[in-house]
């Protein structure tokens, strides 16, 4: 892991990255920069398969991943994991937990491949801005519409663990891939353990059931490549 300070030419380098962050949009570039001098954020790197937190450790802040993937697990009351989300560049983690209170990660984070993460303490956000940059506030309320957003993706994620059938759990996690890439043929965000880590599911049963689905005509990949083809008769398994 190493450990960096952004400065201006940091900013530079990841000036596409961090004015398409949700975290600061609606504030111009030159903004940005200012408050960013002001914010003194840490980015950290990583390498594949190295933990970016450990759930119960000391808390930083605010993760935003600048480059690369990682995802976000938990471990049950039997210690099996969980994966809670995928999260790549331009995403933020760790959101909910910042004005909890917690002075510890509550999530374990896992880089995927080769990531930066931007970390910025809550108190640097909510807190008085001593350079008053004009696009404080719009920082705050960018924050509490993703605190928001994410609230309401946790929700779906209550209802997906709740479908009873292995069917229906595919389905719904496959329909709400295809409707974040607004298509009906992506590139799922885990492989097949992770995604039975996330659907809380048997890996052997998945692949079973994906491979009883394709030889249906329900769907069809290769790899990481699926694509839906029929989308009413996967809407009626979660129905």
């Amino acid at each position: 892991m190493v450990t960096k300070k952004v400065g201006a030419g940091m900013f530079v380098k990841w000036k596409e990255q961090l004015t398409h962050c949700p975290l600061f949009t609606g504030i111009e570039p030159d903004e940005l920069r200012i408050m960013l001098a002001c914010l003194q954020p840490v980015v950290r790197r990583y390498r594949k398969n190295e933990y970016v937190t450990r759930a119960g450790e000391k808390f930083l802040g605010v993760g935003v991943v600048l480059v690369g993937q990682a995802i976000v697990t938990k471990e049950n009351v039997a210690g099996n994991r969980v994966i809670i989300s995928s999260i790549h560049a331009g995403d933020l983690f760790a959101e909910m937990a910042a004005f909890s209170g917690l002075k510890v990660w509550p999530a374990t984070v896992i880089a995927q491949q080769e990531t930066e993460v931007f970390f910025l303490p809550p108190e640097k956000i909510v807190g008085n801005c001593a350079r008053q940059c004009p696009s404080h506030r719009r920082l705050i309320t960018n924050m509490l519409r993703i605190v928001s957003e994410k609230a309401m993706s946790l929700n779906r994620k209550v209802e997906q663990l709740s479908i009873k059938s292995l069917r229906g759990k595919i389905a719904t996690f496959l329909l709400e891939q295809a409707k974040q890439a607004g298509a009906t043929t992506f590139m799922l965000p885990f492989n097949r353990n992770e995604m039975a880590d996330f659907l809380n599911v048997a890996r052997p049963s998945l692949s079973r059931e994906m491979g009883k689905m394709k030889a249906e005509g329900l769907i069809d990949f290769h790899g990481a490549s699926v694509k839906i083809s029929d989308v009413q008769a996967l809407k009626r398994m979660v129905e």
